[in-house]
C-alpha cells in the first residue's frame, strides 16, 4: 500500500470532470443537474492508500524479460553454470503468465512443473472434447504428496533438463524422483484400496512418458512394461471408471498407448474393439478412428500367427487370400473415415516449398512439397496415426501376397503395386504435416497470409499459431504462450516419422530429412525417445517377408524332404508317425547325402556333444539347419537394429517390430 496524501472526497464523476463536487449523498447535485449518473463515493481508506501490487508485478515482469534475454546471451548462469537454449527461453513461463521472475528465485521444481504443463497438458475448453494429459492437474490438486506427484516431478525435471540446456545437471534429480515414483506406485499396486485408484493409473502413464522423455537404454525396455501394466489396470477397473470426469480421459489415454503398442509389437489388443470403444467416446471422430486402429492391430497379430503356424497348402492359401480381403476392407474403411471427417478436422495446404538450404535435407525445416495446417495438435496426431495404420495394412497385404506367391518374386504382384502407390501418397501426406507441428508457421506468417484466404486464415487454431477467431478454439495448453514450439507436438510426431523411416518406399532424400526432424525433436523439444528410434534400421515389408520365410520354414527344404521320407517309411513298417521311440534314418538321395553337409571330424564332434551316442544323419541335418536359422535370425536383427554394436533399447525395438 502507498500513502497518497490528502485526497478530494468528491464523487468519481466530478473528479474526472475536474469540477467541485458538493458531496451531497447518495448522489451529488452536479451530476443531477447535468443529467449524469453519479457513481457514488469511494471509501476514505481507499482514497488515502492505493494498492500498488499489480503495478509492482508488471514492473517485475518487464524486468524479468530483460534479465531472461541477457541470460540466454551468456554461456553460464549465475546459479551454477546452467545455460538456456533459445527454444527453451521462449517457452519457459510461470503458471499464470508463463514468466520466470529471477528476483523471486523460483525453485527449480516449480520451474520444471510450469514448463511441463505449458508443453504437455492440453486442456479442452468448455464444450470441447479434445485434450491430452488433462487429468493430471485435477488429480494433483486432490493429493499433492503421493506417488503421482513424484512421477509428475520426474517428467517435469527430465523435460526441463533436456530442453533447458542445463548440461545434464538435473538428470540425477529426475532419476531420484522417478525412483521414488516407481517405489510409491509399486506400493500402491500392492494396496487393495490404492491399486485401482485414478492416481495410480495416472502415475503409471507418467512413468511411461518419462521413458520417452529420457530414452535411457533400460527405460526403452520399461516403456512396454508400463504400457502393459496400464492396460491391465484399466481391465481390472472395469467400465465403472468411465462414469467420472477423470476416469474417461484416463481410459482413452491408455487406449491410445495400447493401440501403438499393438501395432509395433504385433500382439493382439486385449479385450477387443467393442470393449475399448463402447461407452468410452469423448470425441466421436477420434473414437471411430480408434476402432479401425484396434481392428488393424488384431489383423496384424492374426497375420503373424498364421505366418508362424501354417504350412503352404491349397487350403491354407485360401485362408491367406481371405486375410488379404479383410486387410483391404479395413483399409477402405480408413479411407472412408478420412473422407467423411467433420469440417473442423480437415487440413488445409497453406504453402509450398521447393528449396533445400545447401542441399542438406537433414538440416532442412521443410521437405520440398506442400505444407499442411490442422486445427490443433490432437487432430493432427489422429490423422497421422490413421495414416501409419494404412502403412501397416499395406505391409500386411504385401506379406500375405509374398507368402501365397512364393517362390515367385512378390514385387511382380498387383498387391505390391497397389501398396506401393498407397504408401508413397501416405508418406507425402505425413511429411506435409510435420513443419507446422514443429513451428515452421511461427516464423513464416507473412508467407502464409499471402497464400491463405482471410476466411480460412481466421479459422485456424492458435495451438498451431493462428487464432484471429477465439470462438474456433476448442482446446488450449493449461498455461503459457500458445504461439511457441511445444514438446507435445514432437511427442506426437515421433511415431509417424519412425514409421516413415522404416518403409521400403521412402526415398533416400526423405529418409535423410526424417532423421533430421527426429534429431530436432530429441535435441530441441526434449523428447529423447526420438534419438533411439532414429537408429532402428527396420525396413518394411521386405524384412518382415524375410522374417516370415525364416519362421515358416526354419529347417529348410532338405529337412522337409527327409521328414516326409521318414514318415512314409514308418507307415510302410507299421509304425506311427509320432512314435518317438523309433530311431530311423531314411536313405538320403545323392544330392542330400550326409557327406555333403558334414565331414568325419564334425560327426565325431557331434557324437562327443551327445555323450558318445550315435547321431543319425537326419538329426545332424536338423541341427545344422537350426544353427543356420539362428545365424540368419541374428543377422536380420542386427541389420534391423543398425549393427552388432547397437544399444539394448534399439535391439529390443527391432525384435518387437519383427516379432522374431
Amino acid at each position: 500500500m502507498v500513502y497518497c496524501g490528502k485526497p478530494s472526497k468528491g464523487c468519481q464523476m466530478c473528479r474526472t470532470r475536474r469540477i467541485k463536487c458538493d458531496e451531497t449523498k447518495p448522489t451529488c447535485n452536479q451530476c443531477a443537474k447535468s443529467r449524469r449518473q453519479c457513481p457514488g463515493y469511494k471509501d476514505e481508506f481507499d482514497l488515502v492508500f492505493r494498492n500498488e501490487t499489480q503495478a509492482t508485478e508488471r514492473r517485475a515482469r518487464r524486468g524479468s524479460k530483460k534479465a531472461l534475454i541477457q541470460k540466454t546471451e551468456k554461456s553460464e548462469s549465475p546459479t551454477g553454470g546452467i545455460t538456456v537454449s533459445p527454444v527453451f527461453s521462449n517457452s519457459i513461463k510461470s503458471p499464470i503468465e508463463q514468466t520466470v521472475i529471477p528476483s523471486l528465485n523460483m525453485p527449480i521444481e516449480h520451474q520444471a512443473n510450469c514448463h511441463f504443463v505449458s508443453n504437455f497438458v492440453l486442456v479442452p475448453k468448455e464444450g470441447g472434447t479434445r485434450g491430452f494429459m488433462d487429468f493430471v492437474i485435477p488429480l494433483l490438486n486432490q493429493d499433492p504428496h503421493n506417488h503421482l506427484q513424484h512421477a509428475f516431478d520426474a517428467c517435469s525435471i527430465a523435460l526441463l533438463n533436456n530442453r533447458g540446456g542445463t548440461g545434464g545437471k538435473l538428470a540425477d534429480k529426475a532419476i531420484y524422483e522417478y525412483t521414488k515414483a516407481l517405489n510409491g506406485t509399486n506400493a500402491a499396486l500392492r494396496n487393495p484400496e490404492m491399486q485401482l485408484a485414478d492416481s495410480t493409473l495416472a502415475a503409471v502413464l507418467l512413468l511411461g512418458l518419462f521413458e520417452s522423455i529420457t530414452a535411457k537404454q533400460i527405460g526403452m525396455l520399461n516403456w512396454g512394461s508400463h504400457t502393459e501394466g496400464a492396460i491391465q489396470l484399466v481391465k481390472a477397473r472395469g467400465k465403472k471408471q468411465l462414469k467420472n470426469t477423470v476416469g474417461l480421459p484416463l481410459f482413452i489415454a491408455v487406449r491410445t498407448q495400447m493401440i501403438i503398442h499393438s501395432l509395433t509389437s504385433g500382439t493382439t489388443p486385449v479385450m477387443g474393439e467393442e470393449w475399448w470403444i463402447n461407452d468410452a467416446v469423448r470425441d466421436v471422430t477420434a473414437a471411430k478412428c480408434h476402432r479401425l486402429l484396434i481392428k488393424t492391430g488384431e489383423l496384424r497379430a492374426e497375420v503373424t500367427r498364421l505366418m508362424n503356424s501354417m504350412p503352404r497348402t491349397p487350403d491354407n492359401m485360401e485362408i491367406m487370400l481371405d486375410m488379404i480381403r479383410k486387410l483391404q476392407t479395413v483399409d477402405q474403411e480408413l479411407v472412408s473415415w478420412m473422407r467423411n471427417v467433420p469440417e473442423e478436422w480437415r487440413f488445409q495446404t497453406i504453402a509450398w516449398e521447393d528449396h533445400v538450404p545447401n542441399g542438406d535435407y537433414s538440416k532442412a525445416e521443410v521437405f520440398p512439397g506442400r505444407i499442411d495446417m490442422y486445427q490443433d495438435f490432437y487432430i493432427s496426431s489422429v490423422w497421422n496415426t490413421s495414416r501409419t495404420a494404412r502403412l501397416v495394412l499395406a505391409s500386411l497385404v504385401v506379406r500375405c501376397a509374398a507368402w501365397v506367391c512364393t517362390p515367385v518374386d512378390y514385387r511382380t504382384t498387383p498387391e505390391y503395386a497397389t501398396a506401393a502407390r498407397t504408401c508413397v501418397d501416405t508418406i507425402t501426406d505425413i511429411i506435409a504435416s510435420v513443419p507446422c507441428n514443429l513451428g515452421w508457421h511461427l516464423r513464416n506468417k507473412h508467407r502464409i497470409r499471402k497464400m491463405t484466404p482471410p476466411s480460412s486464415f481466421s479459422s485456424l487454431n492458435p495451438n498451431l499459431g493462428f487464432a484471429d477467431n477465439p470462438k474456433k478454439k476448442t482446446c488450449e495448453f493449461a498455461c503459457g504462450e500458445e504461439q511457441s514450439v511445444k514438446s507435445l507436438a514432437g511427442y506426437f510426431m515421433t511415431w509417424p516419422l519412425v514409421c516413415l523411416n522404416s518403409q521400403d518406399y521412402t526415398t533416400d532424400a526423405q529418409r535423410a530429412w526424417i532423421q533430421g526432424r527426429l534429431s530436432y525433436i530429441g535435441d530441441e523439444l526434449g523428447v529423447r525417445h526420438a534419438h533411439t528410434l532414429k537408429q532402428v534400421q527396420v525396413r518394411m515389408p521386405s524384412m518382415l517377408i524375410r522374417r516370415d520365410g525364416l519362421m515358416a520354414n526354419p529347417l529348410g527344404p532338405a529337412y522337409d524332404y527327409m521328414h516326409m521320407m521318414t514318415s512314409v517309411r514308418r507307415r510302410s513298417r507299421g509304425y506311427e508317425v509320432g512314435d518317438s521311440s523309433v530311431q530311423f534314418a531314411p536313405q538320403l538321395p545323392p544330392a542330400l547325402n550326409a557327406g555333403v553337409f558334414v565331414g568325419q571330424q564334425q560327426q565325431q564332434q557331434l557324437s562327443m556333444m551327445s555323450g558318445g551316442v550315435g547321431v543319425s544323419p537326419l538329426q545332424h541335418v536338423e541341427a545344422m539347419h537350426k544353427e543356420r536359422f539362428e545365424q540368419h535370425r541374428a543377422e536380420l536383427l542386427a541389420r534391423a537394429a543398425g549393427g552388432q554394436n547397437a544399444g539394448e533399447g534399439t535391439k529390443w525395438i527391432a525384435q518387437r517390430w519383427l516379432v522374431v
